[in-house]
């Protein structure tokens, strides 16, 4: 087993989305039998042979030197999202499953960083792995997602919520946005981590029950989530406009810490306060200690 039907996929789905013109390659004429560019095209950009990018879109990547991975990436003029994930698919070609296994172990989040979110009162702060599990949260935290910890489904997990509850559709007012985006950090967390099992479980289960997740997953995109706005349509307090800044956590590998400020003044900073009173009452984070521990991949 190894990662050569992603890197086949990814690199052919990157070319068709390539015109000649976007390249800058003048055309003579006659029909074009593929979308995007050609491999012989994408070779010439490059500065390789033909045969020799045929053989890394066949999905042979291991040895791939970086100047010749950073020529491709020019070539398809890719973004850094893509870059980072064409070089995690060239990291990991030629391993095997067995080779790269890690053992999985079940655990919650350090103390320490329990009671780090639990000092940040203005703001819904969370701690996330990348099976997309919240695995910790502030008040304000499980407040802002009180619909997910309402779901019968443990653990709480913005993939399962986003493609398997309908109520998502009603708190992600531009929910094609949320959806496009959790799928391409998957889709990313599946290049760095290509033999994680629950990974593959995850994405396995998604694509059998929705098919807005099978479909989205076929494109092969991939996202850097660090920073942002995000909307959302709280049952409670009504629409929220939240800044996001994302961290990982260095001694905690596999989690990202994530916090979600208002403008301070704004509709949304007001609406926060509303939030934090309602939480106060309806102790939201009770549902989330009926969640068994989460399963995180250890380095």
């Amino acid at each position: 087993m190894d990662n050569r039907m992603e890197v086949r996929e990814f690199l052919a789905s990157r070319r068709a989305k390539i015109s000649p013109e976007m390249a800058g390659l003048t055309l003579f004429g006659g029909r074009r039998r593929v979308p995007g560019l050609r491999r012989e095209e994408v070779a010439m950009l490059a500065g390789v042979s033909v045969d020799y990018y045929t053989k890394l879109e066949r999905g042979n990547l291991s040895g791939t030197s970086e100047s010749v991975l950073d020529a491709i990436a020019g070539a398809l003029k890719l973004d850094q999202a893509e870059r980072d994930h064409l070089y995690n698919l060239a990291r990991t070609a030629g391993t095997s499953g067995k080779a790269r296994r890690r053992p999985v172990q079940l655990r919650a989040v350090r103390p320490p960083l329990q009671f780090m979110l639990d000092a940040i009162t203005g703001a819904p702060a969370l701690i996330g792995n990348h099976y997309m599990d919240i695995v910790a949260a502030n008040q304000l935290g499980y407040a802002l997602y009180s619909d997910m910890y309402r779901s019968p489904a443990r653990p709480a997990n913005h993939s399962c919520f986003i493609f398997l509850d309908p109520k998502a559709r009603d708190f992600y007012p531009d929910w094609e946005r949320a959806a496009n985006t959790n799928v391409a950090i998957l889709r990313t967390q599946s290049g760095r981590n290509p033999f994680d099992k629950a990974l593959a479980d995850l994405v396995g289960e998604l694509s059998t029950r929705s098919d807005e997740f099978r479909t989205r997953w076929a494109a092969h995109n991939v996202r850097r989530h660090y920073a942002g706005t995000k909307i959302f349509r709280h049952p409670v307090v009504g629409e929220l406009e939240l800044a996001y800044e994302a961290m990982e956590l260095a001694e905690d590998p596999g989690f990202t810490l994530t916090v979600y400020p208002a403008v301070p003044g704004s509709p949304s900073d007001e609406r926060l306060r509303l939030l934090a009173s309602w939480a106060a009452t309806e102790r939201i984070q009770d549902l989330a200690a009926t969640a068994p521990p989460q399963k995180v991949q250890h380095p």
